[in-house]
């Protein structure tokens, strides 16, 4: 065997492009987990704060309440409910799991009310 030989020098860099694509496929899913975590968390602010402000009537405990409800049946945590003269502000956390970097908080938070 002679060591000017070049058979195998394309099984080695295909082998390390492989590699390379399947990095960048993995974080390029990672990403699109942390985004889709946040518009889901977003989208449950949303829904949460206009609730909360339809409820609002009853009085600030029962549009916290609701609020909480719906969050809850997103499948995110309301993490804050306050009240704004006649507006709902709240603040809601969806988990994300982002690989090697563990468990992150995907945080929205949302305003609503009639003016």
């Amino acid at each position: 065997m002679r060591m000017q030989d070049d058979e195998g020098g394309a099984t080695v860099l295909a082998a390390l492009a492989m590699s390379a694509l399947i990095a960048v496929v993995v974080m390029v899913i990672h990403v699109g987990s942390a985004v889709g975590a946040r518009h889901q968390a977003q989208s449950a602010a949303d829904l949460s704060s206009l609730a909360g402000a339809g409820a609002l009537d009853r009085g600030m405990a029962d549009a916290c309440e609701r609020a909480r409800s719906v969050a809850s049946r997103m499948s995110t945590e309301l993490r804050e409910c306050t009240i704004d003269e006649w507006d709902v502000i709240v603040t809601v956390g969806q988990p994300v799991f982002l690989g090697r970097f563990g468990m992150s908080d995907a945080i929205a938070s949302a305003r609503a009310g009639p003016g």
